[in-house]
């Protein structure tokens, strides 16, 4: 899947971010006498994201999604394996390097409403961090650019919002104020997790279309996590789609490709859940007879492919050996069935 290349003796990676057999594990208390027991969120997780590239991360509530996400941005560390910006590993980065790669790596949570401070106006969210990596020369400056990013994520005129309290604001205008203060310091990746999913459905495709249009404006990567197969298609429909399940990363391609022909088991069982306004497509459309519905527990490891307890189509192998991720046309698959 790598494809460094070493030029007088530096390496030059095709990824801006990468994931190498990334693992995170957590100590979780279980049961009446708070017993401890290590819980695997993600497990051995490998995969690049080129420059300017915008992909989605598909998958169930508890995947592993948002620890893969912070992972990524270096807000905690891995239990093993490495996560590279530019090939660089960024737990080897000094602490002047690693500063600069947190301001290149920025974050748009899922819940605006956590994300600002009620007692500041928008200005505090904005103009400090400005100041603070010298994006301005001075407060005055850093003001005007402030406006100007309050425009660019439409919120217009923005003197009229810039002295405002968060609590003077609707929702769609709190993740507008949130995307603006990602992309104030000009970072190169982003990752928004979930960072939709709290709006209505009428003002999911602005936020989407407005943070395409930031990508391809400003030249930066994002990383959109979310368990909606319709918003990842919606938002990387020139991009990718990754699949992820019980901390595996199952699937990774073209958004189109996978949306028409998914090879995985799990991609397909995800498909064939979004629901269908058409009753004659409803009816044609394939159904997958998943052995259970319920997702397993990560407090019981599974052994070989996670998806085997619930696949209809599981072989021997499937519950003996863990598939790795492999090259199936255009894209990587992890299952013995490709």
């Amino acid at each position: 899947m790598w494809k460094d290349r070493v030029i007088g003796g530096e390496i030059i990676s095709e990824y801006l971010m990468e994931a190498r057999k990334l693992t995170k594990e957590f100590e979780v208390s279980v049961g009446m006498f708070k017993s401890r027991a290590k819980i695997r969120a993600v497990d051995e997780v490998s995969f690049g994201i080129k420059e300017g590239e915008q992909i989605a991360l598909v998958g169930e509530s508890g995947c592993g999604k948002s620890t893969l996400g912070r992972l990524l941005l270096g807000l905690i560390k891995p239990s093993s394996g490495q996560i590279l910006y530019k090939g660089r590993n960024i737990w080897r980065l000094s602490r002047k390097e690693f500063e600069e790669f947190r301001r290149n790596a920025q974050i748009i949570p899922q819940n605006p409403y956590d994300a600002l401070n009620p007692t500041k106006k928008l200005s505090a969210a904005l103009i400090p961090q400005i100041l603070r990596h010298k994006i301005a020369k001075g407060r005055s400056e850093a003001r005007k650019m402030a406006l100007d990013l309050l425009e660019m994520v439409g919120l217009s005129p923005p003197e009229d919002f810039i002295d405002r309290y968060p609590s003077r604001l609707s929702g769609g205008q709190m993740q507008r104020v949130v995307i603006a203060r990602a992309i104030s310091v000009k970072p190169q990746f982003i990752v928004a997790d979930e960072a939709v999913s709290m709006l209505d459905a009428s003002l999911r495709v602005e936020i989407l279309d407005m943070m395409h249009k930031i990508g391809e404006e400003l030249k930066t990567t994002f990383l959109l996590i979310t368990h909606d197969l319709g918003v990842a298609r919606y938002f990387a429909k020139n991009g990718k789609i990754a699949i992820m399940y019980l901390g595996d990363i199952v699937e990774i391609g073209e958004t189109e490709e996978i949306i028409r022909n998914p090879l995985h088991p799990y991609t397909k069982a995800l498909l064939a859940a979004i629901p269908v306004p058409d009753p004659k497509i409803a009816r044609e459309r394939k159904s997958i007879p998943l052995k259970s519905i319920d997702v397993p527990s990560l407090l019981k490891p599974i052994s070989g492919c996670k998806f085997h307890t619930r696949c209809p189509y599981a072989i021997e192998d499937c519950e003996k050996i863990k598939p790795e991720l492999r090259l199936v046309g255009n894209r990587w698959v992890a299952c013995h069935l490709t």
